[in-house]
């Protein structure tokens, strides 16, 4: 009897196949297209984008932000003061401290996180100087930090020690008001508080303090921001105050502590 001829049988091709193959052509072909899109971006030049600020767009944040107070022309209200000839640096210090804008009325304006980037206080600064001209930016090389160190700390302990600490840590005055610590001040906010005099700090132009002098001063300052206490715990660097209440309480404290001990164990 013949063998009958197996016919070899064809499978069925599964319903996912061609899906398959259209995902598979769909990403060489999305892949073609992005390398041809990267290499003609690549050899394309750039686009050049300004972001830089005006001092137009300074007049509308200031108008949003501080003519409630200071005047739509800078004249003054009854909440705030004028602010013709304080110029851009007394605008920068102001902002870039956050002191400005107020929160409310105070014996003194205390430093807060800062609302504005450093573009936007520096168009704010370009429209005041523009409209009411003032103190303006110093070179780079006074706040370079490469003054007389020497010099500078003499002439901080004749003129700003009694109200800022021998070690700029900042002290009380009078009717709650205070010397704030200036560990983490900026170069160019140490010499614009010179310069403009906010708060109850006074103004040292340059017949009080020469352009070197101010540079001697910053160049001080940012030494003893660099610099740990040389002497070990600061207690604050608030003087004999806080170095007399350490002794009298753990200085004092252990010596009676040990006294009792050495009665205790004797009887």
């Amino acid at each position: 009897m013949a063998r009958a001829t197996k016919r070899r049988s064809h499978g069925r091709r599964s319903p996912w196949a061609a899906a398959a193959l259209i995902g598979v052509g769909l990403l060489i072909t999305g892949g073609a297209y992005a390398g041809a899109s990267a290499a003609v971006a690549a050899t394309s030049e750039p686009a050049t984008v300004t972001t830089a600020l005006t001092a137009e767009d300074g007049e509308k944040l200031f108008q949003a932000n501080c003519a409630t107070c200071h005047g739509l022309d800078l004249e003054g209200t009854a909440d705030g003061p004028s602010l013709y000839g304080v110029g851009e640096l007394a605008v920068h210090f102001q902002v870039s401290t956050g002191r400005m804008p107020l929160q409310a009325q105070a014996p003194q304006a205390p430093q807060k996180p800062v609302q504005f980037t450093e573009e936007q206080i520096e168009a704010m600064g370009a429209y005041v100087q523009e409209v009411a001209p003032g103190p303006s930016y110093p070179d780079e090389e006074v706040l370079d930090g490469g003054g007389d160190v020497a010099e500078g700390g003499e002439l901080f302990r004749i003129n700003c020690a009694m109200c800022h600490n021998v070690a700029g840590a900042g002290g009380a005055l009078t009717e709650g008001k205070y010397a704030p610590a200036l560990h983490t001040t900026t170069p160019l906010n140490m010499y614009a508080a010179m310069v403009t005099g906010p708060q109850n700090m006074p103004v040292f132009n340059d017949m009080t303090l020469t352009t070197e002098e101010k540079r001697d001063i910053v160049s001080y300052l940012l030494f003893l921001q660099e610099n740990e206490s040389a002497g070990g715990f600061s207690l604050g660097s608030l003087g004999p105050v806080s170095e007399g209440l350490f002794i009298w309480i753990f200085g004092i404290g252990s010596l009676i502590a040990i006294t009792v001990w050495i009665t205790a164990k004797s009887n």
